[in-house]
């Protein structure tokens, strides 16, 4: 007997997800469900590109994407941010104050995104307290993954940025070049390397 399951559906999965996080029930969140938009991204496409305005909040489904910028004097990608799996996928500080972009943000995998535009989101906050919260809490998050981002240079060793990246994304090696995570990092490929084999000899 074969046993077939079936892939649960993508705006459950958000569904589900903004409950968890932010106490969106089904009720509130069926204000939303005409303005979810699901794409499909080949590697290395551009969710938003430098100087661009990001219009769109996204959850990710499957996949992996990166932000980063490029560097005036050495002309090498740095890499800021990573987002994965269930999380929001969007430029921060341009998307909240639709200004125009100092990053890149790519795919870096075959990736899926439900997406929504900022007027229709707005429209919800002003809707429902629920919505309103949970535009609260993507402030938070942003601020929180930027602070986490500028202490983690300033106070951890490359070895806890490393633990800190492994807990954050715990399927980041499987999907992203080790030259990537080493930019995300602030250290060089045999550093990374180092830290990998001294962690996985304990």
């Amino acid at each position: 007997m074969t046993l077939t399951t079936t892939a649960p559906d993508p705006i459950t999965v958000l569904q589900q997800t903004l409950q968890a996080v932010a106490g969106v029930d089904a009720e509130h969140f069926a204000l939303s469900q005409d303005h979810w938009e699901l794409k499909a991204f080949k590697k290395n496409e551009y969710y938003n590109e430098y100087r661009q305005v990001c219009k769109h909040l996204g959850f990710i489904l499957q996949g992996v994407f990166r932000t980063y910028y490029i560097d005036d004097k050495t002309g090498e990608d740095k890499n800021v941010f990573f987002f994965s799996q269930h999380q929001v996928v969007v430029s921060f500080q341009s998307f909240i104050h639709q200004a125009p972009c100092n990053y890149f943000t790519q795919s870096m995998t075959v990736s899926q995104v439900l997406y929504i535009h900022i007027n229709h989101l707005q429209a919800l906050y002003k809707q429902s307290h629920q919505w309103e919260r949970l535009g609260r809490i993507i402030a938070e998050m942003a601020f929180s993954i930027s602070m986490q981002r500028t202490e983690g240079f300033l106070f951890r060793s490359p070895e806890e940025r490393y633990l800190q990246l492994v807990n954050d994304h715990p399927d980041i090696f499987n999907n992203v070049p080790l030259y990537h995570i080493s930019s995300y990092l602030g250290i060089q490929g045999p550093s990374l390397s180092r830290i990998r084999k001294r962690i996985s000899g304990r």
